[in-house]
């Protein structure tokens, strides 16, 4: 059997590191469009912009692994075609036979349509390359245009590196979608307080090299421009070879799309979760763990995906770790334990009398406490509300 994997980022190396760990033997092909080898993207907005990581520090594995666990690398090769009737792979001008075959090819961000694609003062960030660029960059007047989680990112590193630093969100509040009026503040104070000038329900209405009129009648000369409005699968050759896709391609509970032949796994499948229903995760958890299990799939592991959504953010002295999906049906309140001014809290969104996502602000260890009780769900709600006692736990 000869299993091709398309897309040379962290779901496509641990892919093939599982495959050769449950012991299959045959034909591995990795294919990625960049150059570079396969890298883990969190530290292109934190330790590698700040200047504390090294570009060699952020490889899944070095040239020598690939080799010997015999991985077909094929890097700088785009995928031009995708034939799903003859099962072939084509890559700049020749064919590739697959038996099995992963797609994992991220996705991308998404452009702003006022910027200029010729305009070298306005960068993305999502390449290892995008963050060296961007690293040499880190001073004088930054203006993001974003308040997610990259565009709070690089606001904190710039900080840090002393630029000046403007943030552009159309939101009320940054990161609304996710934390929710109750804890979105939190970010607001935290960048205020070191200096960021944060515009929030501003856009912008017009972009002129680096010149920036806003909304708010604000006219803004930034040295570079970070656009960070959000990102996009990479689910064209997908569609093009007649897959069914929306919003990513879509794959079954076990990370099959609508070809038996095909998974697809990472920040372009859109899932159909068993608890959570569909959903596409664009973050380094699900990266590894849905690149793993879809190597079991591939090999005839009929178990579904179940594992729940994870992320991190490290801004300035703040680290925060989240598990679960509120989703679009919302939740009907947050159960807050801890301190919000000194920013060392848990946090709980309940819907149904459940529990459907937690957090911790700077309270390392209860993140494994949060993870049981977000998988069980169900719990004492009572104990979990009061303050005084602790977090209701399953023994289990």
């Amino acid at each position: 059997m000869n299993i091709v994997v398309i897309g040379a980022g962290l779901t496509g190396a641990n892919a093939v590191e599982e495959l050769r760990n449950q012991g299959y033997a045959g034909d591995i092909t990795l294919i990625g469009a960049e150059p570079h080898l396969p890298y883990e993207r969190p530290p292109l907005s934190k330790g590698l912009l700040l200047g504390t990581a090294e570009p060699g520090s952020v490889f899944a594995h070095d040239h020598d692994w690939y080799a010997d666990h015999q991985v077909d690398l094929r890097l700088g090769s785009p995928v031009t075609e995708l034939d799903l009737g003859r099962r072939r792979v084509g890559v700049t001008g020749t064919q590739i036979a697959y038996d099995r075959l992963l797609l994992a090819t991220g996705a991308s961000p998404r452009r702003l349509p006022l910027a200029e694609p010729s305009n070298p003062d306005v960068v993305y960030l999502r390449t290892l390359d995008d963050a060296l660029r961007l690293r040499a960059r880190l001073t004088g007047h930054i203006l993001i245009i974003g308040a997610g989680w990259i565009g709070l990112e690089v606001a904190a590193a710039a900080r840090q590196a002393d630029a000046t630093v403007t943030v552009v969100e159309a939101g009320s509040l940054p990161l609304l979608g996710v934390l929710g009026p109750e804890l979105a503040p939190l970010f607001v104070g935290l960048h205020r307080e070191h200096g960021v000038d944060l515009r929030l329900s501003t856009t912008v209405d017009s972009l002129t090299g680096t010149q920036v009129d806003l909304s708010d009648g604000t006219r803004i000369h930034a040295d570079t421009v970070l656009v960070g409005i959000g990102a996009k699968p990479e689910d064209q050759l997908a569609a093009q070879a007649g897959l069914a896709t929306d919003n990513g391609v879509l794959v079954d509970a076990r990370l099959r799309t609508s070809d038996p032949h095909v998974c697809a796994a990472g920040d372009v499948a859109n899932h159909d979760h068993p608890r959570l229903r569909r959903l596409r995760v664009e973050h380094w958890d699900n990266a590894i763990q849905q690149g793993k299990h879809a190597a079991r799939t591939m090999l005839g592991d009929d178990t579904p995906y179940v594992r729940q959504p994870y992320f991190f953010t490290d801004q300035y002295d703040l680290g925060m770790e989240y598990v679960g999906h509120v989703g679009h049906a919302g939740y009907d309140e947050v159960v807050i334990r801890g301190d919000a001014d000194t920013r060392v809290l848990t946090a709980f969104w309940i819907r149904d009398n459940e529990v459907r996502a937690g957090m911790h602000l700077n309270d390392w260890d209860a993140i494994d406490p949060i993870r049981s009780l977000v998988e069980q769900g169900t719990t004492d709600l009572d104990a979990l509300r009061d303050p005084e006692a602790a977090l209701p736990v399953p023994s289990g």
